[in-house]
């Protein structure tokens, strides 16, 4: 494994807690590994399975969906719809070859800056021993 390889995230997050929870982090200058690239979307339960295999397909190393915590869902219990999806997903991820590690899903409300931080980093961390991803390609 190249030990210099710096992991790719694509980080899919709630508009109304995680996005602002990582905006959070910005605005108090509270530092975490530039490996994210975020994309806003309106609830944690719209984000489909599709979509993370395609983040997968197009090269991430890792994968986050982030929610508002549960019972704090704009959208009552789209949290909880993306919890069970998002689980199934995670079980099925060895049989296409990539590691469960690459997946992952929080919660983080709007003032959880510092709580955003830890987990891009702990992410990071859990991502560098595995080396790039380069096993969804030959599947897809």
């Amino acid at each position: 494994m190249n030990s210099e390889h710096e992991p790719r995230i694509v980080a899919f997050l709630c508009k109304w807690c995680s996005s602002a929870g990582s905006d959070m982090a910005g605005v108090s200058r509270l530092e975490y590994p530039p490996n994210v690239i975020p994309i806003t979307v309106m609830c944690s339960g719209s984000v489909s399975p599709l979509y993370i295999l395609s983040a997968f397909n197009l090269g991430a190393d890792g994968v986050l969906v982030s929610g508002c915590h549960p019972g704090d869902c704009h959208y009552i219990k789209g949290n909880m719809y993306a919890r069970r999806r998002m689980a199934l997903l995670k079980e099925l991820l060895p049989y296409i070859g990539l590691e469960p590690e690459r997946f992952q899903m929080s919660w983080v409300s709007a003032a959880e800056g510092l709580k955003f931080t830890q987990i891009i980093k702990e992410f990071v961390e859990q991502l560098k021993p595995l080396g790039p991803q380069t096993q969804l390609r030959r599947y897809l």
